[in-house]
């Protein structure tokens, strides 16, 4: 596995993107875990730029939809016209036909516009007018959407939610890190200079070699430790699904790759915990803003035994440098 790649491709996002390291690599563990990322944050703080500057990064191509309530399925995932030059129905690709999609505000598009991305995201796939088209490999699917705008908005339904392996937000700028922000926008646009240091194909690659990350049986048991907690939460009416432990599982191998592992250690399941869990909650008493889902999560976290071992010494060696 190559470790110099995957640092070379974080390097190169931060040409353009200032601070968000753990954002970089909570994103990029989503990438190697073929997951998707429900990205929630108030406009004007990045979230284009980054999904722009992985695209670039990796020589994908690039989407964007921007959800209105007026947006219809067709508008995501293509129709077939009739073609009167040629006599016959012509399909039209949709945005979703790409390797990144940036899908903004989508909690502005009604319920029948968003399960349209549902097959998308879980099977790789569009069905329009009875025809199955395959997406081309890789597909990541980055959605924003305001935690503090509620008007005129459609909440995701828990399916959907399910569907995203991660909910994480931009971190806050530092003064300074601002300041160079200015300093580097103020002349010329980073993004436009970017270069590709990685093809689709070795990302390809990537994501096969994150499915082989070692994790030990006992880190297994951990995990379920974890998951069985929100199931029994008092202020939890419904925990995390045995999707969400899978997510779970694929999130960890992916956390540890970007560590430069080739095996999981408990640090990597608690730092994955909270981005991949809390969105998964059902709260028995409904609650304002999205830190009380996640103070949940840190709670279970804090009480859960956390297995001690000497995890090098198993299977899976560090990645190459």
């Amino acid at each position: 596995m190559n470790l110099n790649l995957l640092k070379t491709l974080r390097s190169n996002i931060s040409q353009v993107m200032i601070g968000n390291e753990r954002t970089m690599q909570l994103i990029t563990t989503a990438l190697l875990a073929k997951g998707h990322v429900l990205l929630e944050d108030v406009p004007g703080t990045g979230k284009t730029v980054l999904a722009k500057s992985l695209a670039r990064s990796i020589q994908a191509q690039f989407g964007r939809v921007q959800f209105t309530p007026d947006l219809l399925p067709s508008d995501v995932t293509g129709l077939n016209y009739f073609d009167s030059k040629k006599g016959e129905f012509v399909f039209r690709e949709g945005p979703v036909f790409c390797n990144i999609l940036l899908t903004d505000e989508i909690n502005r598009a009604t319920p029948k516009t968003q399960s349209s991305l549902l097959e998308c995201m879980a099977e790789g796939q569009v069905t329009v007018d009875g025809k199955t088209r395959i997406l081309e490999e890789p597909f990541f699917v980055i959605a924003t959407q305001n935690p503090l705008e509620t008007l005129g908005t459609f909440p995701l339904p828990e399916a959907q939610m399910d569907r995203f392996l991660m909910r994480i937000g931009m971190e806050d700028m530092s003064q300074n890190q601002e300041l160079l922000m200015i300093e580097r926008f103020l002349v010329d646009e980073p993004l436009t200079s970017l270069e590709s240091i990685c093809t689709k194909e070795e990302l390809v690659k990537l994501q096969a070699q994150c499915r082989e990350i070692y994790i030990h049986h006992d880190l297994l048991k951990y995990i379920t430790e974890i998951v069985h907690a929100t199931r029994k939460h008092p202020k939890i009416m419904q925990g995390v699904s045995p999707r969400g432990t899978l997510a779970f599982v694929r999130a960890a191998q992916g956390f540890a790759m970007t560590e430069g592992r080739g095996y999981v250690v408990p640090e990597d399941i608690k730092n994955v915990a909270v981005p991949v869990l809390s969105h998964r909650l059902t709260l028995a008493v409904p609650a304002e803003g999205i830190r009380y889902e996640e103070e949940i999560i840190r709670e279970v976290l804090s009480f859960a035994k956390v297995p001690v071992e000497e995890w090098e010494r198993f299977p899976g060696t560090p990645l190459n440098n």
